[in-house]
């Protein structure tokens, strides 16, 4: 009866802390769906596009090289913007220009055309991650962070699903432009939620006491004003994560660029097959993120250190990617999938952790520059792969190479990231 009643005494506390962070957990979710629809787009369209506009696979690689280019550009730009002026105020600013971004490919005839139609893109979109990232660092208490990024963070994953099940029903139905318009003019409908209901926890009116003392819980950090880019780099967290970023993020973009083309070399999918085997592998990513995120939390929660707790999901995520190695070699088309599923899983269930790292290392005052200076190293990583990747198939004609690299990445990644990191306390700036 005693543990009873303190399970009831339990319960009846967590009822009233309130629940309105996870309202901001939903706006970020949503934004990240939004901006995976528009990014995902080329990729299930490259097919289409390039019978209509004739590229060459050289050529599709520097379309997806620009996109990147100016997306490394810009996470620099926005984590600085973001880190003065607000993440209310940055967000804004990112998906207004991504969505004007998006619609405007519409107007692209030519391969130089949709390269500066993606780089407009790229640079607008790079607002996205590190606005969120330091909305849940300021909405959330460490022990829940993970997880918030993980159900955000699915949304990737979601904008992935959607995109395959609406894009090819809207271009057979009106043409390609129209699926570019369609999907660039969800962002303005998002703004007007994210207005209305974002504000910081200690300015929100309707918040109550006991949830912002529950996302105030972590010890009080020490004052501090907006944190130079270059003191940043003299940190072995910072290097931890830029070593991290580099080399996984470009495995991310090469699933959202070359699957479907992957799946209409080998298996002859054409635009109206890719819908299913899309949309099972980004329910797999789905899952991936939030277990990730998820585990984590839980480990948190059990007394691990948040720094073990990480690494040790994110290794566990490391194993499942290897597996991928073999995808170019699959006999039939849902074996291929399957194991691309499970390496594009893993992928989110380490990206979960991978994007609460700064959080994890650095006061709130420095999060959204540590993220912009990770993207913009994972960015650089992602234009050399993309660059590289379509001059390998045209040298090969395989994709054996690529899942090979991609096998690999994470399993090296982690080893640097642990011999920078295996000691290191969170900075004190």
């Amino acid at each position: 009866m005693e543990n009873e009643s303190i399970s009831d005494q339990s319960a009846t506390h967590k009822t009233k802390i309130g629940r309105y962070r996870w309202t901001i957990c939903g706006l970020l979710f949503f934004a990240t769906t939004v901006n995976y629809i528009d990014r995902q787009i080329l990729g299930i369209l490259a097919p289409v596009l390039q019978a209509e506009i004739h590229w060459s696979e050289a050529q599709y690689g520097l379309i997806v090289t620009a996109f990147q280019a100016a997306y490394a550009l810009g996470l620099l730009i926005f984590g600085w913007l973001i880190d003065k002026y607000g993440t209310k105020i940055g967000y804004t600013i990112s998906i207004v220009g991504w969505s004007i971004a998006a619609m405007a490919h519409a107007l692209a005839k030519t391969p130089f055309s949709f390269g500066v139609a993606r780089a407009s893109l790229g640079f607008s979109e790079s607002g996205n991650f590190p606005a969120a990232i330091k909305a849940v660092a300021e909405w959330f208490p460490k022990k829940e962070r993970a997880l918030a990024v993980g159900i955000f963070n699915s949304g990737a994953n979601v904008g992935a699903m959607i995109a395959p099940a609406v894009v090819p029903w809207l271009t057979v139905t009106y043409g390609w432009q129209a699926a570019f318009i369609a999907t660039g003019s969800i962002g303005f409908l998002w703004i007007a939620f994210w207005l209305l209901k974002y504000d910081r926890p200690e300015r929100h009116k309707k918040l109550t006491k006991n949830e912002l003392e529950y996302i105030l819980s972590d010890p009080p950090e020490p004052l501090t004003q907006s944190v130079p880019w270059l003191k940043l780099f003299k940190y072995r967290q910072t290097w931890a994560f830029v070593l991290g970023k580099f080399m996984t993020d470009p495995i991310w973009w090469f699933y959202l660029y070359w699957l479907p083309k992957f799946l209409n070399k080998n298996y002859g999918l054409k635009l109206t097959d890719l819908g299913l085997p899309l949309i099972l592998i980004y329910t797999m990513t789905c899952i991936g993120s939030i277990a990730g995120g998820w585990l984590s939390s839980a480990l948190i929660k059990k007394g691990m250190p948040v720094d073990r707790s990480r690494k040790l999901v994110m290794l566990i995520c490391a194993i499942l990617v290897v597996p991928i190695v073999v995808a170019s070699r699959a006999a039939s088309v849902w074996p291929a999938v399957a194991l691309i599923g499970l390496a594009a899983a893993a992928h989110q269930g380490w990206a979960a952790n991978m994007f609460t790292l700064p959080s994890d290392m650095f006061p709130k005052k420095a999060v959204g520059s540590v993220m912009g200076i990770g993207g913009m190293a994972g960015s650089v990583g992602s234009m050399i792969f993309s660059a590289s990747a379509g001059f390998i198939l045209e040298w090969t004609g395989s994709y054996l190479i690529l899942f090979i690299m991609s096998g690999l990445a994470y399993i090296v990644a982690l080893g640097l990231m642990q011999l920078l990191t295996a000691r290191a306390k969170p900075v004190e700036l």
